[in-house]
């Protein structure tokens, strides 16, 4: 309950606040959300199968979210960072499908 809470507050705080995210973070944004939705598709999973840990859950989140931008980092700075941006979300789409496959199953039992 305290995680739908603190979303539905960081959802409206967004809309009203209208952050802008400096330049320097923008090619970092968009990997880092999806390695973010990774570690929540995963901790669903996790949950739906019993398994739920909350500290892995947050060691999951920090070090997916970080290790994504460190790799977008690192192409950046040796000139392949579309690549490797395209790399890295292929990466970690085909763990957010998975994921939502297994949720699907669970759920509806198909």
């Amino acid at each position: 309950m305290i995680a739908a809470i603190g979303l539905v507050i960081g959802i409206v705080l967004g809309v009203v606040l209208q952050p802008a995210v400096p330049i320097w973070l923008q090619p970092y944004l968009p990997i880092a959300i999806v390695a973010a939705m990774d570690a929540v598709f995963g901790a669903t999973r996790a949950l739906l199968d019993d398994v739920f840990d909350d500290r892995v859950f947050v060691v999951s989140f920090l070090s997916n979210v970080l290790i994504a931008g460190l790799l977008v980092f690192l192409g950046d700075h040796l000139g392949v960072g579309a690549q490797i941006s395209t790399g890295v979300v292929v990466v970690l789409s085909m763990r957010i499908f998975a994921n939502a496959a297994a949720i699907r199953r669970h759920l509806f039992k198909a």
